[in-house]
């Protein structure tokens, strides 16, 4: 830091503040002078004692156009004053050592008392300009020697710093970094904005009364009490130290920044003194401060580690040039000496040398043996051992030394002279290797033995050894290189500036010097470069540098070549020629990979190149016409090309050509091509049998099943014809196969069945299981169906259903007899409770009935008599005795009723039928007790009860009832049985001759055979007293008198046995179901047929034959 005495000419000033005008208190008058050559503007007048201090408002002073100044009283002399940066409050100091700070008009907000009162007075102040500061910061100066900082709420900031003298005036210097302050020692002096002292500016020859810096410049104004005004530059030198990546400067004159320049971290050390020296090594950073040398070290190893601790104290004041820190010693340089001390402050060697010292540079070696580089102004360049009192001349130069570098084996020595010229010298052989001018620092590459770089006229060059210059524009000078990074040191800032090394390893793949090329890649190069030098190595067959290359840019598919080709190298493979064509086809070059090729005798992997590469044209002239066989796979290949680049039509035509017939079929049928496939199918001989099956699948899929069966039928495949019909739903065609190939019966039957089931068409489906010889699963539909049924209240499909399942288990009874046909009783007698019960749940459902009121009184007899045991699933008692009570009532039969009520009120009555009943329940009771008639049993003429508990039998007889089938009354017919040894078509034909009668109706066939006794008229002239069943049988006599009108017959397939019934009234005309074998009333059933075009109970059509 140095002054320079600017121009000459009292009491207190200051700067306008833009730095035009200079106004000065003098006496009682305040002088406006200009900033630059010090003239006089004009002198302002109004004061009527002396003027001890002036200011400037930050927006100027008052008004021109304002005739007079606002003036306010205090009650203390005012010795200062200073305005606020926002120009909104004014300070005031004043002779009682009171600081008050008013607003623009003139009120005093804040009121700050010194503790030494009147013995104090408040000599000077000042505000901070810094637009950094979070707050407005008042320096105040007194005469009991004190610097203090406030606040504007009044608030202290630290405390009191003493000074020896008394202070006159203080300003902040610059941005608000630094105090100037003078007073009674005569000289002007340098603070930190924290009070520390930093030097002094200048001394004079009187008190120094009154200070001012210049807006915004570094130029300081001083005002002496002789009267003189001097004004002074201050300069501030750059106190600095690098070591690699870490650099170490001077921050605010007492506090040390550590960088580290590639990881951007900063770490800030607080000296709160002025430091004068900074040196760094390794894991040493030394600081010299006015009294004393700090020794810091790091906490750990770890390269990016930034926290620093104190080592050592060396409590000594210590003047010199330059300062240098290593890792057990310090070495200070004084001019042309240089001494050697431990961190205890031991000096233990000193070098005296020659010549002034210009540059000195550790250059490592071991803990405590460091080596020095030291250059000096007679241009003697020493290596000096700090354990060897000996220095050692390395060169000596005809110029001084301005900077000095060696590489990092220690085999090339780098000089800057003063003239500005880089010389490279071999240490070893002191050979002057090469000179570059234009260069003011120079810096070798740590990383790298050949590289250097160096900085002049507003360039970075950079050399790699004995290669051009490369260079590019850069402002500073280069301070260290280290990689791909340059540090560069431009006025007071360092930076890493990150450089490309592309040029330089340019230059060594130019001379073909791969390895070199690499070392220069690893340094910082861009992808693209990487490539290059991959590229250049693998062309130069240096395969495993161009490997390391390819590995940093992750380029797989040339890594596996590189593999492949050192894969086969340890085979024994050793022809380069073909290694170099397998490198160019990889590259794109394909007429150079294929010349290189034929050269090798490998003219197949040729072919394979350029038909891989789609380049057929090329292929084909490379094949020429003699070879068939690779003509025909040249074509193949030119197919799968056309297939995969989306031309599907030429492949095929391709494919075909080569033929590749199943290739071709696949890519036509995916394309529906259906003209061609038939084409092809036409064409093919019906022994290719998997081409022929492959157009049958498309034809299929393409829905033409016309040319689908025109395929199968010319290989002969008749299943696959089969199930082509099946699939297509073809039936018609499937039934005509199946008469033909009745092998195929299952094949048709089983999915033309699962197909009427999907199309709820189950009794077709049944049928068609039935069909199949699938009894099992025709069995499960029907039962599905009845299932449902019942399910859904359907209960006269349920009969049906029932019935049919019965007439299925009597068909399987021929294998199974005695499960089947018991299953064949029940669901018969199920199927009739289900028939019956329809027409009562339609009376109780439904508002009207088409039954009379005899039919549903029977219909509810005949199931009551029917429900004995169990009640099947569906069928409600109390729907039935429902409608019995009602249709009893309403035909006089009112015991019957009155029983029908008393049941139901033992079950559980809907809520709709509530009422009714319980009305119909106390109305009966006005009825007489009694039935209007009962129901006679034609074998023995008993009257019988109406309801049963022995079910539909006789209760002296035990003879079945025979009921109609339609309105449920008791036909006139008694069943008989044939006596031992009579065969079904024996009784037939005894029933067929019919004797002739006589004419007397009352013998009727009584004496026919006079030996023999008729069963009939034995049963009904006397009653049975017997309680077991005796059924009727009779003797082929009594058949031979029977008439073939009176006797019905139901013809059951075996297993079961002939059923036969008498007539006993031949005026009623009885009809039987011959499918059903159901007995009607001849109108009743005719009548219903006429309905329905069926049979009621069996639904047989009426045009079906028996």
């Amino acid at each position: 830091m140095r002054a320079a005495l600017a121009w000459k000419d009292i009491y207190d000033l200051a700067f306008k503040p833009d730095g035009s005008q200079l106004i000065v208190a003098a006496g009682k008058r305040v002088l406006v002078f200009d900033a630059v050559d010090g003239t006089i503007h004009q002198p302002l007048k109004g004061h009527k004692d002396t003027v001890y201090c002036v200011a400037y408002a930050k927006d100027g002073l008052w008004s021109p156009e304002q005739k007079s100044v606002n003036k306010h009283k205090v009650n203390s002399k005012i010795t200062c004053c200073g305005w606020t940066n926002d120009g909104q409050y004014l300070a005031l100091g004043m002779m009682n050592g009171v600081i008050s700070i008013r607003n623009k008009n003139g009120e005093e907000k804040v009121k700050i008392e010194r503790p030494g009162g009147s013995s104090s007075p408040i000599w000077s102040i000042a505000w901070n300009p810094s637009k950094d500061e979070h707050n407005d910061i008042l320096a105040v100066a007194d005469w009991g020697q004190k610097l203090s900082f406030y606040q504007l709420s009044g608030k202290q900031i630290g405390k009191d710093r003493t000074l020896n003298y008394d202070p006159c005036c203080v300003s902040y210097f610059s941005k608000g970094e630094y105090i100037v302050m003078g007073g009674s020692d005569k000289q002007a002096s340098l603070y930190t904005k924290d009070g520390v002292r930093l030097g002094s500016i200048e001394e004079q020859n009187s008190w120094v009364w009154t200070c001012g810096v210049k807006p915004d410049c570094n130029f300081v104004v001083l005002g002496c009490q002789d009267g003189t005004i001097t004004c002074y530059q201050l300069i501030f030198s750059t106190v600095h130290g690098l070591y690699k990546d870490r650099y170490a400067y001077r921050d605010n004159m007492t506090d040390v920044i550590v960088q580290h320049l590639i990881t951007e971290q900063k770490v800030r050390i607080r000296c709160r003194e002025l430091v004068k020296k900074i040196a760094i090594y390794r894991n040493r950073l030394a600081i010299q401060l006015p009294e004393k040398i700090f020794i810091y070290e790091l906490y750990s190893d770890d390269s990016t580690d930034m926290h620093y601790r104190i080592k050592e104290k060396i409590g000594r004041k210590f003047e010199c040039n330059l300062l240098v820190v290593c890792s057990q010693h310090i070495i200070l340089c004084q001019e042309k000496r240089l001494q050697c001390l431990s961190f205890t402050s031991v000096r233990e060697k000193e070098w005296v040398m020659e010549s002034l010292i210009r540059y000195i540079k550790v250059i490592g070696g071991p803990p405590a043996r460091e080596g020095l580089l030291v250059g000096l102004k007679n241009g003697a360049i020493l290596k000096i051992f700090v354990d060897n009192p000996f220095p050692i001349t390395l060169l000596k130069l005809s110029t001084s030394v301005r900077c000095l570098d060696m590489s990092s084996s220690r085999n090339k020595l780098a000089v800057v002279d003063e003239h500005n010229t880089l010389l490279v010298y071999d240490i070893n052989n002191k050979e002057l290797l090469f000179q570059e001018p234009n260069a003011n620092s120079v810096a070798w590459n740590t990383q790298c033995e050949d590289m250097l770089c160096f900085s002049g006229n507003g360039y970075l060059n950079i050399k790699a050894s004995n290669f051009p210059v490369h260079q590019q524009k850069m402002q500073g000078f280069v301070v260290g290189y280290n990689g791909s990074k340059i540090f560069c040191l431009h006025v007071y800032s360092m930076c890493a500036v990150e450089v490309p090394q592309s040029a330089p390893m340019y230059q060594y793949l130019e001379k073909k010097m791969f390895k070199e090329a690499y070392q220069i890649a690893c340094l910082g190069v861009t992808d693209s470069d990487w490539r290059d030098l991959a590229t250049e190595a693998l062309e130069g067959l240096d395969f495993d540098t161009a490997k390391k290359a390819f590995i940093r840019i992750r380029d797989l598919r040339y890594l596996e070549l590189i593999n492949s080709i050192e894969e086969r190298k340890k085979r024994g493979e050793s022809d380069n020629e073909l290694f170099l064509a397998d490198v160019c086809a990889n590259q794109g070059k394909f007429h150079e990979a294929a010349n290189l090729y034929k050269r090798s005798n490998q003219e197949s992997r040729a072919l394979s190149m350029y038909t891989d590469l789609r380049m057929f044209e090329f292929a084909k002239e490379y094949v020429g016409g003699t070879d068939p066989k690779s003509s025909r796979d040249l074509m193949t290949k030119q197919a799968d090309w056309a297939k995969s680049s989306k031309e599907p039509r030429a492949a095929a035509e391709m494919y075909l050509t080569a033929g590749e017939h199943l290739k071709a079929i696949e890519i036509i049928g995916e394309n529906g091509w259906a003209d061609m496939l038939i084409d092809i199918a036409r064409k093919l001989d019906k022994a290719e049998r998997e081409p022929l099956a492959k157009c049958a699948y498309y034809f299929k899929k393409l829905k033409h099943h016309g040319y689908a069966s025109e395929t199968y039928s010319k290989m002969g495949d008749l299943q696959a014809l089969v199930q082509l019909h099946v699939e297509t739903r073809h039936w018609d065609e499937a039934f005509s196969m199946v008469e033909k190939h009745p092998q195929f019966k299952n094949n048709v039957y089983v999915p033309y069945a699962q197909w009427l089931a999907e199309n709820d068409r189950f009794e077709e489906a049944q049928n068609a299981f039935h069909k199949a010889g699938l009894q099992n699963e025709a069995v499960k539909v029907l039962e599905q169906l009845t299932h449902n049924a019942v399910v859904e209240n359907r209960f006269n499909d349920a009969g049906y259903y029932y019935w049919m399942l019965s007439m299925q288990c009597l068909d399987i009874a021929r294998a199974q007899c005695s499960e089947m046909l018991n299953k064949f009783d029940r669901f018969q007698h199920l199927a009739e409770l289900y028939h019956v019960y329809r027409s009562i749940q339609r009376y109780t459902d439904e508002p009207f009935s088409s039954h009379m009121p005899e039919t549903l009184f029977n219909i509810c007899r005949f199931l009551l008599n029917n429900l004995t045991k169990e009640i099947p699933p569906g069928i409600s008692k109390v729907n039935t005795l429902y409608a019995l009570a009602k249709q009893s009532r309403k035909l006089g039969a009112y015991k019957l009723a009155r029983y029908s009520y008393e049941k139901l009120q033992d079950l559980h009555i809907p809520s709709r039928f509530q009422d009714s009943v319980e009305v119909g329940s106390l109305t009966i009771r006005s009825k007489p007790f009694h039935d209007s008639e009962g129901m006679m049993c034609y074998r023995c003429s008993t009257n019988n009860p109406l309801l049963n508990n022995q079910g539909s039998v006789c209760i002296n007889c035990r003879q079945p009832f025979i009921y109609s089938a339609s309105s449920y009354e008791v036909l006139p017919l008694v069943q008989f049985y044939l006596e031992e040894g009579i065969s079904d078509e024996e009784a037939v034909a005894l029933i067929d001759l019919e004797v002739p009668r006589s004419d007397q109706r009352d013998t009727q066939w009584d004496n026919v055979d006079s030996g023999e006794e008729d069963p009939f008229t034995a049963k009904m002239t006397f009653e049975q007293g017997g309680s077991e069943f005796v059924p009727v049988k009779v003797s082929r006599s009594v058949l031979r008198s029977m008439s073939r009108r009176d006797v019905l017959i139901k013809r059951w397939p075996r297993p079961l046995k002939w059923e036969y019934f008498r007539s006993l009234l031949p005026d009623v005309s009885i009809t039987m179901c011959p499918t059903c074998f159901k007995m009607f009333h001849s109108e009743d059933y005719e009548l219903l047929v006429l309905q329905h075009n069926c049979c009621p109970y069996c639904r047989r059509p009426i045009d079906e034959p028996n």
